[in-house]
């Protein structure tokens, strides 16, 4: 179970690495990248998979120093967060807006990339802090 816990977490920093990248080109290019959210989700699944079988050794009694259970669920807080972030960005790009309805369809369209590309910037922003905590739980983790 250790060794999938050590693949588990260099495949959180591989994933997210490429996430983070993925998306800052994207970002920076003003592209509303598709690829870039499956590439997200499939590095979210990997941090979930990493914790739980992280929770997995520490029930059957592996202990490491305290500070590698901190930076070992952190990247989990810091997806939910990113998250919520991506959700608060959209809603305050859409109200600034205002009625969205009666927005021509041209301009509806340039809201929906402006709101994508907000939350790209954001969910890129919290794949590049899981990428730097998932680095210290490796130096960490004994």
């Amino acid at each position: 179970m250790s060794r999938i816990h050590e693949i588990l977490g260099i495949a959180v920093l591989a994933s997210n690495g490429v996430a983070a990248a993925w998306g800052a080109v994207a970002w920076k290019r003003g592209d509303p990248s598709t690829i870039f959210w499956y590439l997200l989700r499939a590095a979210q699944a990997i941090v979930v998979a990493e914790v739980v079988v992280g929770l997995v050794l520490v029930a059957q009694g592996r202990k490491v120093d305290a500070i590698h259970y901190v930076y070992g669920i952190s990247p989990l807080v810091v997806s939910l967060f990113s998250e919520g972030a991506r959700i608060t960005v959209a809603s305050a790009e859409a109200a600034e807006a205002g009625d969205v309805e009666s927005l021509e369809r041209r301009e509806q369209i340039l809201l929906a990339r402006r709101i994508v590309l907000r939350e790209i910037g954001v969910m890129t922003i919290g794949a590049i802090l899981i990428v730097t905590l998932a680095l210290r739980a490796m130096a960490t983790g004994g």
